[in-house]
């Protein structure tokens, strides 16, 4: 392999800030800040606005739109 042409693959961690939730990873992400992990060890860290702990998909607190009866009002109020 070429010497100084890979990235930086490392562990990182990653948390995210809404729900208080962090895991160990792999990853290339440049960052400036660490933590200490519970193993003792300190990882650069990245902070995400929302992961599977927060995303409304994953926790079932999605909502669905009633697109058929959006359009059945639409159809009544002009008339068509």
């Amino acid at each position: 392999m070429k010497p100084n042409i890979h990235p930086n693959y490392r562990y990182v961690v990653f948390q995210d800030t809404s729900a208080d939730y962090a895991f160990l990873s792999r990853s290339c992400v440049n960052t400036r800040d660490t933590i200490v992990w519970e193993d003792g060890n300190t990882y650069p860290l990245v902070k995400l606005d929302i992961s599977n702990k927060s995303h409304p998909f994953f926790t079932g607190k999605q909502k669905l739109l009633d697109t058929a009866g959006r359009v059945d009002r639409f159809r009544k109020k002009y008339g068509m």
